[in-house]
């Protein structure tokens, strides 16, 4: 609900580094100076000099350390390690990071990187959900706060969580803090809102996500169902009521974002997975829909 879509949807509109606009130092003026004097930021490695990148950096305390495509993490700068490049690009900062400063990374990669995580050893890593959007680098992230969320969406897990609320509450933005389980539900509450919408939007070229959720909302409603009970049943939880409420509030807070079905391992991928297991199985393909809408636009 790390395309990023920054929304962030973070991980896949990545730009070059760029002086920023005097638009966005005035608006980090009025921002920083709501912010508590004695708020004390931890200085972090950022990972990526793309928009997310680049506002993270604007909020910090000029004391962080920007990392670019074929530089190495150094191994005796202390924090957080703020990864926001695209989710393909992964491997490579892994490796360019010390294995001894794994358990810093704070990945704000949109999509399921949970077979990622095991798959490097990486357990339990700090993620970000970051609902913000930036238009183009150097503006001032807009929160992603809806009618049904006006506390805003945005939440963070792990180690670093809480200096990572930090930094965005000192750049003007909401982030909560939450515990594993309540994190996992709205990070695939927001892989089912990027799939669905995505998807929904690709068989009508040219739909924004606010002409999906405004003239297609049948399609968008009957796949987030279809979604949400694969996800619920392969994950042993039960999400909290109105979630096509929650999704289509979101979507209309960021209407002019264009739909495409990309990322298709880390986003679309995931459920298709799912319905290959239950194949293989003998069982009902528990995402039929999905199945179907997948081979209608040839991506499987």
């Amino acid at each position: 609900m790390a395309n990023t879509l920054s929304l962030s949807l973070c991980s896949s509109l990545q730009l070059q580094l760029a002086t920023p606009t005097r638009r966005y130092a005035a608006s980090r003026l009025r921002t920083m100076a709501t912010a508590t004097p004695t708020t004390k930021l931890a200085p972090a490695v950022i990972v990526g000099g793309g928009r997310v990148g680049r506002a993270l950096q604007e909020m910090g305390n000029g004391q962080d350390l920007l990392v670019k495509r074929g530089e190495s993490v150094p191994l005796d700068f202390e924090g957080p390690i703020l990864v926001c490049t695209r989710n393909d690009d992964l491997d490579a900062v892994l490796e360019a990071t010390p294995h001894s400063r794994w358990n810093d990374l704070v990945f704000f990669q949109n999509g399921m990187l949970e077979p990622w995580f095991q798959s490097k050893g990486l357990g339990d890593a700090d993620q970000v959900l970051a609902y913000f959007a930036i238009s183009k680098l150097g503006e001032a992230p807009v929160d992603g706060k809806t009618e049904t969320n006006p506390e805003g969406l945005t939440a963070a897990y792990g180690k670093w969580a809480s200096a990572v609320a930090g930094r965005l509450h000192a750049g003007g933005l909401s982030c909560k803090v939450l515990d594993k389980g309540a994190f996992q539900k709205q990070m695939l509450e927001k892989l089912i809102w990027i799939s669905a919408f995505m998807l929904v939007g690709a068989r009508h070229p040219g739909a924004t996500v606010g002409v999906v959720e405004k003239e297609y909302r049948s399609e968008v409603s009957s796949l987030i169902v279809e979604l949400a009970s694969a996800a619920a049943a392969e994950k042993g939880l039960v999400f909290e009521e109105a979630m096509e409420d929650r999704l289509c509030a979101y979507s209309r807070t960021v209407s002019h974002f264009p739909t495409a079905v990309k990322e298709f391992k880390w986003r679309n991928g995931w459920f298709y997975s799912l319905s290959e297991k239950a194949v293989a199985e003998g069982k009902p393909d528990p995402c039929p829909l999905h199945t179907a809408w997948l081979k209608e636009l040839k991506v499987i």
